[in-house]
């Protein structure tokens, strides 16, 4: 298996991640190739995706984003997804060490993520990657 970051647009991550992604969110819209040349052109973004277990195919994805506020600089990972076909095989975990890694190296302080209450799979990856839960409410405000 190997991880990688996404350095430039490539049409086979675009199919990846519109692969992956419904098995994250039934809801998820397909991606558009502007959109994924502008994630992966972003300073604060920093996609990377596991291949390797069958014929090099991109088997699963983590998106890590890093920012600086005025309490120091963090990292916030989102949208981790491993196909099913390929989970329990190491990939989400060799994704988060990668996103950490990659945070460090940025400077950030801390790492966080949100996960869905019935995602008992992905607490379990994210608590064996020395996540633990903290107490706060999550707000948000649709725009669109």
């Amino acid at each position: 298996m190997r991880i990688f970051e996404a350095a430039e647009y490539q049409n086979a991550y675009l199919r990846a991640l519109n692969r992956l992604l419904p098995h994250l969110s039934p809801d998820a819209k397909p991606l558009h190739p502007k959109d994924l040349r502008q994630l992966i052109a972003s300073e604060s973004s920093f996609l990377f995706f596991a291949a390797g277990n069958d014929n090099g195919r991109i088997s699963g994805t983590l998106t890590l984003i890093v920012f600086t506020a005025p309490t120091g600089c963090r990292a916030r990972i989102e949208d981790v997804v491993v196909d099913p076909v390929f989970r329990k095989q190491g990939i989400g975990k060799a994704l988060m060490e990668c996103a950490i890694c990659r945070a460090k190296t940025a400077g950030a302080k801390r790492v966080e993520l949100t996960s869905h209450p019935s995602r008992t799979a992905a607490h379990g990856l994210y608590e064996g990657a020395g996540f633990t839960v903290r107490t706060t409410t999550v707000y948000q405000k649709m725009l669109l």
